[in-house]
Formats: C-alpha cells, structure tokens, sequence
C-alpha cells in the first residue's frame, strides 16, 4: 500500500534566495542540498517501484500459498520486500507484488517499526467501517476510495516461525486488509465503487500501453 497523501511533507519555497543561498553553502561542503535530496529520493523510488510487479501483471491477480518451509529464504524474501517497500515509500507490501506466491506480506506498525506476518489471518473485524482513500504499489497514481473495517486483528507467524498477533485500528488496520487482499488477488480497484473504478482503469490504460 502507498502513504496516504497526509503522509508526505511539503516544502516552503517562500525563502527562494535563502535556499539558494544555502545550497551554495551546501555544494562549498560537499553537501547534498534538500533539492538534491529529494531527487534521489525519487531516484530510488522509481528504482524500488520499477522491481513492484505493476499493474496488470498477472502476479497481482494470483492466489498465495501458505508458507511451509521457514527458512533461510524466507527471510531473504522478506528483508527484500522490506526494502523496497521502504524505498518505494510505502507501507505495506504482499509477496504477491514482487511475484512471489507466498502468504507473506510486510507492513509499518506505527512507533513499532517494519513488521511481517507469514500466513496471515484475520480475525474480529469491528462493525463499525470507514472509506477512505487507498493508493497502492502495484497501481501507481490511483487512489479510490475504499471501505474497510476500522479495527481488527492479523494473526499469524513472524519470518522464524514464532506466533504473531497484532490488534490494529485506523491506519494499520486498513494497511493489514489492503495487504491480505493481495494475497488474495484482490485489488483495490476491485473494492471501490463503479465510477472510481472506470477512472482508475483510464488512468492505468496508457501505463499498460506503454509496457
């Protein structure tokens, strides 16, 4: 799952002849300057989302199977994924989105960190629901509006076997469900209403064209 756009930092250009001023200062040091810096940043996003299945791969539509085997490669799997979700600036990311059929997928837990949950289930979804925007890895530009539940409980096991057990709400919540529906072959697109989809099929069209 992409970061909500609340999520992401603007920048004050009032001060235009004081940032350049400090830039100068900057390139005197040999210090990348906060325009340089984000372009790398943008650099390495590009980078990570050009290894994210995209849309309409048909990775992305396929169902996951549980893991079995937790091994060595399981964790290389993860610290992968990991990666690329964090340069990629998202957060969350399924096994599914980088071709891997396996129920697997990695999230940001707030003030925990990165987490991973091996076949995960979830469980106690509250009644109560919220729709709310989602942008996703693997559908660049699109954000539809989607209905999840706002509290409810992953279970399942960490990359070394050991039992795992998270109770979320609000963001982490719709993270977890956004990432299960991977594993699942089930897309945003899939959850959202007719119109927002029709518009986001427009948007992904001339993406899938020039692939």
């Amino acid at each position: 799952m992409s970061e909500p756009h609340d999520h992401h930092h603007g920048h004050d250009h009032d001060h235009d002849h004081d940032h350049e001023q400090d830039q100068e200062h900057d390139h005197d040091h040999g210090e990348l300057s906060e325009a340089d810096e984000e372009r790398e940043r943008e650099r390495v996003r590009r980078h990570a989302l050009a290894q994210i299945r995209q849309y309409p791969d048909a990775a992305l539509r396929m169902k996951a199977k549980e893991v079995t085997e937790f091994d060595p490669y399981l964790m290389q799997l993860v610290e992968r994924m990991i990666t690329l979700m964090t340069e990629a600036q998202g957060v969350g990311l399924a096994a599914t989105q980088v071709g891997v059929l396996q129920r697997v997928f990695v999230f940001e837990l707030e003030d925990e960190g990165t987490k991973a949950v091996v076949n995960p289930r979830l469980v106690d979804p509250s009644p109560d629901t919220e729709i709310e925007e989602e942008g996703c890895l693997s559908l660049e530009g699109v954000r539809v509006p989607v209905e999840r539940a706002t509290r409810i409980t992953v279970e399942g096991a960490d990359p070394g076997g050991d039992a795992v057990r998270f109770e979320l709400e609000g963001l982490g919540a719709r993270v977890v469900q956004h990432e299960t529906d991977h594993l699942d072959g089930v897309l945003i697109i899939d959850r959202t209403d007719t119109e927002h989809r029709k518009v986001a099929l427009g948007q992904l069209r001339p993406q899938t064209v020039l692939r």
